[in-house]
């Protein structure tokens, strides 16, 4: 198999020949990747043999370097949304909002919400909406299936598909009171991000992708965010909507769905809107083993080596323990990419991340 074919038939349950590897390095560890590794000029997925590569979507709100292709993305139309020269000391994102730098946080930043004070629904459609309409998508078929010619997997960053960016726009706190109280605003505001990004989904499917990765962060550290009835009634549907625009194109598109944090509770509603690959199933909050034996006949896997303990806290030996457990658990259908739950941070060893690399290069099941 190729590396593509191998992840792919992974991700359907139908058996694999080796065991892919992948991660997301934060800024610092790409700078000591580079140092390692300075041949490789910072392409770590290339240099460790990721099966992968990432293909962002314009709309991804924290995809700052693709705000250019969108039309009509002048920062001077978002000014009346925030005090007087704000947008002087932030970068905006292609939906505008304000990402304001966090001292001491490496890499995230402090939002401002520009339809925080929407009071009415003239208010959301008067707003300047990112055009993804005129957006020149000629450059994906391409860049497509010259990925996929050199044997890996087209993997589309979308996440913030539609509960996030919401939320980014209109606050959090604001928008869980409109969904309460059964606002139009409510409804107003998904209805616009989920077709945006029904639009995207089509030409993503059209351009040929094979894993579409959708998500939105609906769980916290030892709960769910919302409960069932309300994510069911609100978000559910509108997923399930983008999915099957992208399916109506290419029926065998697989779609990944990540979510930080404790969502065990939403999982079938997941999978009954379409979902093939659950990304990141948080070991801090859900235990991959009880996770697997409920769902894994009917979904597959991305994830399971935690960032907040085990990738930063834990030894080597840990690492290793961790990754030949939970593929282990998966068997030799596959159904697991067995990867850090989300980005490396500062603080991860580097001998962690090589003994996650060699743990994978040689594992065999018994």
């Amino acid at each position: 198999m190729t590396p593509r074919e191998n992840l792919l038939s992974l991700y359907r349950r139908t058996g694999y020949e080796t065991v892919p590897v992948g991660m997301h390095f934060c800024p610092s560890l790409v700078e000591e990747f580079n140092r390692r590794y300075p041949e490789a000029k910072g392409d770590y997925l290339k240099q460790f043999g990721a099966p992968y590569r990432i293909i962002f979507d314009p709309g991804f709100a924290w995809n700052f370097d693709e705000v250019h292709r969108i039309p009509n993305r002048d920062i001077n139309v978002f000014k009346p949304y925030y005090p007087e020269g704000f947008a002087h000391e932030v970068k905006f994102d292609g939906w505008g909002v304000a990402h304001e730098a966090a001292p001491g946080a490496h890499h995230m930043t402090r939002m401002h919400h520009p339809l925080k004070d929407a009071a009415t629904i003239e208010d959301l459609e008067k707003y300047p909406w990112p055009d993804f309409t005129h957006l020149d998508y000629s450059y994906l078929k391409p860049q497509v299936a010259a990925i996929q010619q050199k044997g890996n997997a087209v993997f589309v960053w979308a996440e913030c598909t539609v509960w996030e960016t919401s939320w980014y726009l209109r606050s959090m706190d604001n928008l869980f009171v409109d969904m309460g109280c059964e606002d139009p605003m409510a409804t107003y505001l998904l209805d616009k991000v989920t077709d945006m990004a029904c639009l995207r989904a089509r030409k993503f499917a059209e351009a040929g992708v094979d894993i579409l990765g959708l998500g939105d962060d609906i769980g916290m550290q030892q709960t769910i965010m919302m409960s069932v009835p309300m994510y069911q009634e609100w978000l559910k549907p509108r997923l399930k909507r983008v999915i099957d625009a992208a399916r109506e194109v290419k029926p065998d598109i697989l779609i990944s769905y990540h979510s930080c944090g404790f969502i065990e509770p939403f999982i079938n509603d997941l999978i009954e809107a379409g979902v093939d690959i659950l990304n990141p199933v948080q070991p801090e909050c859900m235990d991959f083993s009880e996770i697997h034996r409920k769902y894994g006949d009917r979904i597959s896997f991305n994830g399971t080596l935690g960032t907040q303990k085990l990738m930063p806290r834990g030894t080597p030996e840990e690492v290793r323990e961790e990754t030949r457990k939970n593929l282990t658990i998966a068997g030799p259908k596959g159904g697991l990419f067995c990867c850090p739950t989300h980005m490396l941070e500062p603080e991860v060893p580097w001998a962690n991340i090589e003994a996650y690399l060699d743990t994978c290069k040689n594992f065999r099941l018994q």
